[in-house]
Formats: C-alpha cells, structure tokens, sequence
C-alpha cells in the first residue's frame, strides 16, 4: 500500500496496475486534485497479498478490472473523470 499526501477530503483507495494507462490517469487526476489518497498497485504485490487485496476489488468489482476507485466507500470504475470530481465535492 502507498499513500500519496495532499488535501483530507475523503477516505480514497485506488486499486491499479503499474501499466495500466487508465490507472496512471487516475493518479494524474487525484495528484492534479491535491487530494490525499491511498493505492495498490496489484500486479506488483506476491501472490499471497495479491489475492488478498482482489477480495477487497471484487466487494465492488466483480469484474475485477482496473482502475476500481473507492471514495469513501462509493466504487468507481474505470476512469471516470467527472465522477471523480463529483465523488470529491
């Protein structure tokens, strides 16, 4: 798990992968936000961890794929910029 600093505003969780275009998007968008915020990138992490943090994705992402952002317990999936805005609001 990594923490990124900046702004309070919400409990927020990105689940990605290191190579996923849309993964770094969200990054990009949450670091351009100055908003405070939590990620895992999953391919990275060995096997055993790897599928511990899958069951926490699927809670919200039965299709598990990425990028699945979680905003104060709201999921959002995909890069979705106006949701995001809207989740941060």
């Amino acid at each position: 798990m990594n923490h990124v600093e900046g702004e309070n505003k919400a409990d927020i969780m990105l689940y990605a992968i290191s190579t996923c275009g849309w993964c770094k998007k969200t990054k990009r968008l949450l670091q351009d936000l100055n908003v405070a915020y939590d990620y895992v990138d999953v391919d990275l992490l060995d096997e055993d961890k790897k599928e511990e943090i899958k069951k926490e994705v699927k809670e919200c992402n039965p299709h598990l794929s990425y990028p699945t952002l979680k905003i104060n317990n709201r999921c959002i999936l995909g890069f979705k910029e106006q949701k995001i805005r809207e989740a941060l609001e």
